[in-house]
C-alpha cells in the first residue's frame, strides 16, 4: 500500500516540478539535482536528535529534493550500522563514533562517512533516586535548598567508594562502546576521579581497573533497568533522562552541555561507497537534512513544539509530548519540580552544528585511545588522517552552497574559510578545566589524568609502558 502511495505521490510531484521549471529557470526546483537514486531507506533510533530525519520527510524537504524516503526505527545500534554496511539502509541516524570505530576496524570494519553533524549536547547523566540521596550530603546547595550546578563526580566518588569497600558493584548504563554517552559518561566519572575501566584487545568489557562498571543499555530500556535495580545511573539522550523524572525513579545530575559546552553528538552515516555511486543523491539528502535542522532552530526555536509533536508519534520516538517538550524546548527538569533554563540543551544548527568539523572526530578518536579501545599510540597525523577519511565536509559545503544559491540558507550560516577544525575549546567550557585543541590530540591525550597516555598499553589487568 504504502508503495502504491510513494508512486501516484512521485507521479504528482513530477508533475509539478516540470510545471514549476516552466515557470521559472530560476527556479529551485529546476535546478533539482539528478538524483541517482530516488526511494531509499533511512534508520533511527528512538531519540529526539533524530528531528531532522523525521522534519526532513514531514515538511517535504526529501521529496523537493527528488528523494522518497521511507523512515524505519531500529532495535538498537549494532542493527543499525550493520543494516547500513549491508545495503538494507542507504543512511542512518548514528553515534558519532561509530563511522570512526568501523573505519579503523573496531567491532565492525566498513568504511563509513560523514556528510552532515546531526546536533550538538542532547545527552544527560540520571542515577536513581536512592544514589542521589546518597549523594546529597557531598553537593554544595544554593539557598533554595536545590543543588548547585554542574554537579561533579567528586559526589559520586564516596557512593562509589562505599560500595566497593562492601564488595559490591557499581553498575552504570550506557547506550553502546563507541557512543557519546560511553565517552561522557567515561570523562565525568574521570573528572571526579572515578576510574571507569580500560579496554584491551583481550578484553572488550570496557570494566578493566573499574571503579564503576559500565555496560551497554539500549537507550528506550534505561528507565526501567534503572527501576529494576540492574543498574544505579546511566549516560543516554533524550527523552529518557526526563522520562525518569516523569516516572518518579530517578534524577538527572549533569547535561552534556554542563559536561563540553556544545559538544557534538550524533551524524548522518553513509557508506563511502553509497557516496560515490550517488554523489547527487547523497548531495539531495544533505541538503534536505541541512533545511530541516534550520527549521528546528530558527526564530529562536519557534517551531520546537510543532517539533514535539512530530516526534512523540508512535512512528517516531513515541513518548509521551510533555515529557520530550520537557529538554527540546529549551529547559532541563532535575530533581522534580527542579526545572532549569538550558536554552541550547538540543541544538541542530546554530553555532555552525550541522558542519562536520575534523576536530569533533578527533575527540572521539583521543577517548577511543584514552580507554584502550584503539591499543597502541597513534602519531597526530593518524588522527588527522582518520578525520578526514571520515567526516567529508567538502560534500556538505557543496549542499549549502546550493541551498545559498536557491535562497533557503543565509551564506553566513555556514563556515566557508575554515580548515575543518574548530577554535581550541577552552578550559572554561569543560567540567575538569582541561582545554582540547584538535589539532594536538596527543597533547590532549596526556593532560588527561586518568587514561592511557604516550605508548601505554593494556596488558592482562595492567597498564603497562610509558
Amino acid at each position: 500500500m504504502k508503495k502504491t502511495l510513494n508512486i501516484t505521490r512521485r507521479t504528482a510531484f513530477g508533475a509539478l516540478m516540470a510545471a514549476t521549471a516552466l515557470v521559472s529557470a530560476s527556479s529551485a526546483y529546476a535546478e533539482m539535482l539528478d538524483v541517482e537514486k530516488d526511494e531509499l531507506t533511512f534508520g533511527f533510533i528512538k531519540l529526539t536528535d533524530m528531528a531532522p530525519l523525521a522534519v526532513a520527510y514531514e515538511l517535504g524537504y526529501f521529496e523537493e529534493e527528488g528523494l522518497f524516503v521511507t523512515l524505519e526505527p531500529q532495535a538498537n545500534w549494532k542493527v543499525l550500522l550493520d543494516r547500513v554496511i549491508t545495503g538494507e539502509l542507504d543512511g542512518a541516524h548514528m553515534l558519532a563514533g561509530q563511522p570512526l570505530a568501523a573505519t579503523i576496524g573496531f567491532g565492525t570494519k566498513a568504511h563509513i562517512v560523514t556528510p552532515f553533524s546531526m546536533d550538538l549536547n542532547g545527552n544527560g547523566i540520571t542515577v536513581s533516586n536512592e544514589i542521589f540521596e546518597m549523594m546529597k550530603p557531598h553537593l554544595e546547595m544554593q539557598d533554595d535548598g536545590k543543588p548547585v550546578h554542574p554537579i561533579k563526580a567528586t559526589a559520586l566518588k564516596p557512593v562509589v567508594d562505599k560500595f566497593k569497600s562492601e564488595g559490591k558493584p557499581f553498575n552504570m548504563g550506557m547506550v553502546f562502546p563507541v557512543s557519546t554517552h560511553n565517552y561522557e559518561l567515561r570523562y565525568w566519572l574521570a573528572s571526579g576521579d572515578i576510574n571507569p575501566g580500560f579496554y584491551s584487545s583481550s578484553d572488550i568489557s570496557g570494566q578493566i581497573q573499574a571503579d564503576a562498571l559500565l555496560s551497554v543499555t539500549p537507550p528506550p530500556q534505561m528507565p526501567s533497568t534503572l527501576e529494576a535495580g540492574t543498574i544505579y545511573g546511566y549516560c543516554v539522550g533524550e527523552p529518557w533522562n526526563q522520562q525518569a523524572v516523569f516516572k518518579g525513579i530517578g534524577v538527572p545530575v549533569i547535561t552534556d552541555y554542563e559536561i563540553w559546552k556544545n559538544n557534538p553528538e550524533k551524524v548522518f552515516g553513509l557508506t563511502q561507497e553509497f557516496t560515490e555511486e550517488y554523489p547527487n543523491t547523497t548531495l539531495a539528502l544533505t541538503k534536505a537534512l541541512i533545511r530541516a535542522a534550520k527549521w528546528l532552530d530558527e526564530n529562536d526555536n519557534a517551531n520546537r513544539m510543532e517539533a514535539v509533536e512530530i516526534l512523540s508519534r508512535s512512528e517516531y520516538v513515541g513518548a509521551d509530548a510533555e515529557v520530550i517538550a520537557n529538554s527540546m524546548t529549551g529547559t532541563f527538569e532535575y530533581e522534580k519540580g527542579d526545572k532549569r533554563d538550558v536554552p541550547d540543551f538540543n541544538v541542530f544548527y546554530r553555532y555552525y552544528a550541522t558542519y562536520p568539523y575534523y576536530s569533533d572526530a578527533v575527540w572521539y578518536l583521543t577517548q577511543m585511545r584514552r580507554w584502550g579501545q584503539i591499543s597502541e599510540y597513534k602519531p597526530d597525523s593518524w588522527y588527522d588522517e582518520v578525520a578526514r577519511s571520515v567526516y567529508r565536509p567538502d560534500i556538505y559545503l557543496k549542499a549549502a552552497e546550493m541551498l545559498v544559491e536557491e535562497g533557503h540558507v543565509a551564506k553566513e550560516d555556514f563556515p566557508w574559510e575554515t580548515d575543518g577544525y574548530r577554535a581550541p575549546t577552552p578550559s572554561a567550557d569543560i567540567i575538569d578545566g582541561i582545554p582540547y585543541d584538535g589539532k594536538q590530540p596527543n597533547a590532549y591525550i596526556d593532560s588527561l589524568p586518568i587514561g592511557l597516555k604516550g605508548k601505554q598499553v593494556v596488558d592482562g589487568n595492567q597498564v603497562v609502558g610509558g
